[in-house]
């Protein structure tokens, strides 16, 4: 697939301004009012074409984008006509806002546009009535996450905000209590989008989800989605708290700001925003509790959870620098009130925007650098928030940076181990000013030989499940690895390979060359059992064939099968 012509890249862009920013941090850091540079110019294109119902909210929605894009460095271009879905004419946008579509407003030439100006890297916007477009068509469908079901009166409810690191939801609190029209959706987005704010259905008539996702992000099939079902009245548009909730949105579909997007379920509060219980300090300094939110001062010393160890976990955590500062996570140390017990004992995974290679953002620290180019594309500046998630199955330590995987370390020092121990936070010292919120963690069988992670292949792909849909039947294929959670497999230790709640299962448990493969519901059968052979390959044992890349190619979308072992490039993979 060509790619969109960006010029500069995302990614140079982003390393430019780092580099840009962190050359004056110093200086600016302690400055009062001081806040990390402008994002670069780009532009933004809103759609707002209606086949069905039309809402007397989308010019208050238009001047509500311009003005959010005066203020903030983009240049809008709002159009109803159809026509502007050409593959040359989205080239020069970073990203597409549905505003308040509704019905069947593309052709089938322009809806092929959008998927490749998607797929190539381009972002999508929804608001409100986005998800009550295009109902026959799979792509958007998978884009926006979910299609509207019904709605009751516009009445004031209360969202619960699941994430407050992303920058469509930093601003906010626990709690966002507003006016508009609430939507309920036809399936919850949640087993395949990052759930940002849901709704509470106890503090308004009409819901009938239960668990009621309200506002969400993801990437997909290489490029970047943000929706809100807010927006339906003209007063949401003037609202200071939805404005900064439409431009997070914004920014992040346009590569402006990052985020871990991935779906994320199944993990424990170790610090909720509300009390540090389980907790205990170790040496001096401390941390603040305001806002829900760890600030350090002084030190060097840790805040530590000593309520309980931990063995094969993924441990998740937001955080911020003020500026120029220092501070970690430490990971398999033994409980001590001494914090050089974690430095001597565990290892560190280092935030500080600006140190060398091996005690800088991801590395872990004094062992093992992170990757930079990778970092660098995925860390947000000083003044916003990132999310980290630290990996640990047996002694292997897997680091992840707003959803981007930046180092994989394997401890071998037998004075040291992973396998078991604390978790904690470094305060490091006066003037070190590091946040922290939403401290979160999985634990994944207690060293029970589960790993979890992408299976690459030929190309270096990932086998990924196609547009993260859920259903049984759903085509497994190569795909560019994305760090999503249709290509994240789990290898339970019973022979199976499992990803979004289902098996990787040959169909109809065929044994002829060629049988696809495809993800359907676990059900023990020979079908969904595969071993891995000393020489690379997967083997099927009831057919005993391998898993197989399609006519040898490495091609976003190509199928998989199971075919004669031959241990060719297309039937090696690399699992987690």
């Amino acid at each position: 697939m060509t790619r969109i012509p960006r010029t500069p890249t995302r990614s140079r862009l982003r390393t430019a301004f780092l580099a840009l920013a962190m050359s004056v941090v110093v200086m600016l850091a302690l400055a009062p009012g001081w806040s990390p540079a402008a994002d670069p110019a780009y532009k933004v294109l809103v759609f707002s074409k209606t086949a069905g119902f039309r809402h007397s909210s989308i010019p208050n929605g238009i001047q509500a984008i311009r003005d959010l894009g005066a203020a903030n460095n983009f240049t809008v271009d709002a159009t109803e006509d159809a026509a502007a879905f050409s593959g040359t004419n989205l080239a020069q946008y970073r990203a597409v806002v549905f505003l308040l579509t509704t019905g069947d407003v593309l052709n089938d030439g322009q809806q092929t546009a959008f998927e490749s100006y998607v797929r190539s890297g381009g972002g999508y916007v929804g608001v409100h009535s986005a998800s009550d477009t295009e109902y026959q068509w799979p792509f958007y469908g998978g884009v926006v996450g979910a299609y509207f079901h019904s709605h009751p009166a516009i009445q004031q409810a209360t969202l619960r905000v699941e994430d407050r690191a992303h920058a469509s939801t930093s601003h906010l609190g626990d709690d966002w209590v507003r006016t508009d029209e609430w939507y309920n959706f036809q399936a919850n987005p949640r087993g395949d989008a990052h759930v940002l704010a849901r709704l509470d259905e106890g503090t308004y008539s009409g819901g009938n989800m239960g668990d009621h996702p309200i506002a969400w992000c993801k990437t997909y099939q290489g490029g970047r989605s943000w929706y809100t079902a807010g927006g339906h009245t003209e007063q949401s548009y003037t609202e200071p708290s939805f404005r900064s909730h439409l431009l997070g949105g914004i920014r992040y579909a346009a590569g402006m700001t990052d985020a871990d997007c991935r779906p994320e379920t199944g993990y424990t509060p170790l610090f909720d925003g509300a009390n540090t219980n389980g907790w205990s300090q170790a040496g001096p300094g401390g941390f603040t509790l305001a806002n829900g939110t760890l600030t350090s001062f002084g030190g060097l010393g840790m805040l530590w959870y000593s309520a309980k160890e931990f063995r094969s976990y993924s441990l998740k955590m937001d955080w911020r620098l003020a500026g120029d500062d220092n501070s970690g996570v430490f990971i398999g140390f033994p409980a001590s009130s001494d914090p050089w017990s974690a430095v001597n004992n565990g290892y560190e995974i280092q935030i500080d925007a600006t140190d060398a290679a091996d005690r800088t953002t991801g590395a872990v620290y004094g062992f093992k650098s992170a990757d930079i180019a990778a970092r660098d594309a995925a860390l947000n500046p000083p003044g916003e928030w990132n999310t980290f998630e630290l990996l640990v199955e047996g002694e292997r330590v897997q680091v992840f940076l707003n959803g981007v995987k930046v180092n994989d370390f394997t401890n071998t020092d037998p004075n040291r181990s992973l396998v078991q121990g604390h978790v904690g936070l470094q305060n490091h010292g006066n003037g070190d000013d590091a946040s922290f919120r939403d401290i979160r963690v999985k634990e994944l069988g207690g060293g029970d030989g589960t790993r979890t992670g992408e299976i690459r292949g030929l190309g270096g792909k990932c086998v990924d499940i196609s547009g993260s849909n859920t259903a049984d039947g759903t085509k497994v294929q190569l795909w560019t690895c994305n760090g999503t959670g249709a290509q994240r497999w789990t290898l339970p230790g019973d022979n199976t390979l499992r990803a979004l709640g289902k098996c990787l299962d040959v169909k109809g448990s065929g044994t002829a060359n060629g049988t696809i493969v495809q993800l359907w519901t676990c059900n023990g059968t020979g079908a969904q059992q595969w071993a891995a052979q000393a020489d690379g390959t997967l083997r099927n044992p009831q057919s005993g064939r391998c898993l197989d890349a399609s006519g040898n190619s490495s091609a976003d979308g190509t199928q998989l099968h199971i075919w004669d072992c031959h241990t060719g490039a297309n039937q090696k993979w690399t699992l987690p």
